[in-house]
């Protein structure tokens, strides 16, 4: 029976056969020394010319060969033991030694974690980096979250359901993956943004608290917190709730142990904050604020509406008081002011307050009265920075936003070890898409808006129609978006006449959902958690493709597989499809 490396500190003085990779080899002579390695850790094995033919075969080793391996193991000698590796108390003195299979040398370090190679050749060779003793760990922790939350899903009285994955188109926000029909020609299935029609039907059909943790398939641009094409989600639905604060007290504790229990980190607050969508927006510049630290935006409206500096001069005047920033350098404060100018600002006014006065380019335009003004209002002191954004209150918001970020990084305000979480809530449930001059839903057309049909046909402006919807933060990231879901045929076709959809529009997509909710639909909620990107938080890593054992790179091609591929033009015929060029 083949042991395990991190079994064997109990075994002394007994003969185990062992089997895994060549970490690294030695020849010291009349002794050969060979770190093999296992999915548990590094074993040493002595292999010495009393066994002729084992000494052999470990002369004609090299790393990564696999290798299979008997004998006694031993106690080291207080001089040679190693205190690095678990196993560095004991070694294999071998009997046998077999070559199992010979290795190429490899094209990726696996050795060495400070020494990677890069990703796009990690991501090539992925089935190799994931030796990598950090992979393996992160491969570990990830089997050990999912039981986590199943296990808490499970003690809460929710229903692990699996839904399918070849659905219907539905705009949800993203581009779908059509897949073709070949036994219903010029007709498409899509892979789901989301189970979220089929969760909701479960609801219909009496299931009391559902959940899955269900893969996801959206055709987005990548970024650097999403994976490109497929994730997973920890999908949740509850019935009979009409209020979002149910599904939120309901869920919130999983992800409180998550943070304390399984990633062994600090809550910054035991009381996770519901924030209103628009006094995110005013406070933080965002819906997605990280509240590890403060730097929050401060309006001074009313206290410059009468100054003569042009720039201030706007419907909106906010800043943002850096606490010991005036030790930025002119470097810094230069791409600052590039930064700002990238997300639409025409500049970064700035005032530093140091040795009881200020340095600013600008205090020579503004009164006394408004350099005080501005000092109360912000609260700063020697040592700290003031900057300022002035334009329409919406790219104020934006410009300023990005840069509180940029001030915590630069000040290195984000500890890892912290964890600050809180619930966004009331979001708008219309928004105006200035891309396309057109009203859109703000989130999804699944939710309910507040006040029901008679906000939706009485409210005047309709982006001041509020949905009960709400999103969990978790350090400045969306980990979770829900919502109380529109259950009533009525309201379904009323939510989407306000943008032009008419009732045939509605039927065709979402028929099967609205004739469920003709027979007796029980009021419903519920959230979804993106666990790919809340296990890259928890576990610091460095990029979202660190989580996962088989990403696609930042372009959305799986090197390794070489996906997305051509086909024989035989499948196309089948499913009735011919690839047109680009001219």
């Amino acid at each position: 029976m083949r042991s395990l490396s991190t079994k064997l500190k109990t075994e002394i003085g007994k003969t185990v056969e062992v089997a895994g990779w060549v970490n690294s080899r030695r020849d010291h002579g009349g002794l050969i020394f060979i770190d093999l390695r296992d999915h548990e850790g590094i074993i040493q094995l002595v292999i010495t010319p009393d066994t002729p033919e084992a000494f052999q075969t470990a002369e004609g080793l090299r790393d990564e060969f696999v290798v299979c391996a008997t004998g006694m193991v031993r106690e080291r000698a207080p001089e040679l033991k190693n205190p690095n590796i678990e196993t560095g108390e004991i070694e294999i003195v071998v009997d046998e030694l077999e070559l199992i299979n010979k290795s190429e040398p490899l094209p990726v370090n696996t050795h060495d974690e400070g020494d990677m190679s890069g990703e796009e050749l990690r991501l090539k060779y992925r089935y190799l980096d994931l030796r990598r003793p950090s992979m393996q760990q992160m491969l570990k922790r990830r089997a050990e979250y999912y039981r986590f939350m199943r296990q808490y899903m499970d003690e809460n009285g929710f229903i692990e359901i699996t839904t399918p994955i070849l659905a219907n188109s539905s705009p949800e926000g993203a581009r779908d993956f059509l897949v073709p029909s070949r036994i219903h020609p010029g007709k498409f299935y899509a892979l789901p943004q989301a189970p979220q029609q089929f969760k909701q039907l479960l609801m219909v059909g009496g299931v009391p608290r559902y959940y899955q943790i269900a893969p996801c398939f959206r055709d987005e641009d990548p970024r650097a917190d999403r994976l490109y094409g497929d994730f997973y989600q920890l999908d949740c639905e509850m019935a009979f709730v009409d209020d979002g604060e149910v599904v939120r007290l309901a869920l919130e504790p999983l992800i409180k142990k998550l943070v304390t229990e399984f990633a062994g980190k600090e809550l910054v607050s035991e009381d996770v904050p519901r924030i209103p969508y628009r006094e995110a927006m005013e406070k933080y510049g965002t819906d997605k604020p990280d509240l590890r630290y403060g730097l929050e935006l401060i309006d001074l409206s009313d206290n410059l509406k009468d100054c003569e500096f042009k720039v201030f001069q706007t419907p909106c005047v906010k800043a943002i008081r850096v606490p010991g920033g005036s030790k930025f350098t002119r470097k810094q404060i230069d791409e600052f002011t590039e930064l700002a100018r990238k997300n639409g600002a025409g500049g970064l006014a700035y005032i530093l307050y140091e040795n009881d006065g200020v340095r600013s380019p600008i205090a020579k335009f503004l009164k006394d009265e408004e350099l005080k003004a501005i000092q109360e209002k912000t609260g700063a002191q020697d040592g700290d920075a003031v900057f300022f954004g002035a334009d329409e209150r919406d790219k104020v918001n934006k410009v300023l936003g990005v840069m509180r970020i940029a001030f915590a990084d630069a000040l290195g305000l984000k500890d890892s070890q912290k964890v600050a979480l809180c619930w966004i809530v009331d979001f708008p449930f219309y928004e105006w898409d200035y891309k396309n001059n057109k009203l859109d839903f703000g989130h999804n057309p699944f939710s309910m808006p507040k006040g029901g049909l008679k906000a939706i046909r009485e409210t005047e402006n309709k982006l001041d129609i509020v949905a009960d919807q709400y999103d969990m933060v978790m350090n400045g990231l969306e980990s979770c978006s829900g919502a109380v879901r529109n259950y009533s045929p009525e309201i379904m076709y009323e939510v989407f006449g306000v943008l032009g959809y008419d009732k045939e529009y509605v039927a065709e997509k979402f028929g099967g959902m609205l004739n469920a909710f003709k027979f007796g639909a029980p009021p419903h909620a519920g959230c979804a958690f993106g666990i790919d990107r809340m296990l890259m938080e928890l576990l610091d890593a460095k990029s979202i493709r660190d989580v996962v054992a088989f990403p696609k790179n930042g372009s959305g091609i799986d090197l390794m597989m070489e996906s997305p591929s051509g086909v024989d033009g035989s499948q196309l015929d089948e499913l009735h499809l011919e690839v047109v060029e680009d001219e």
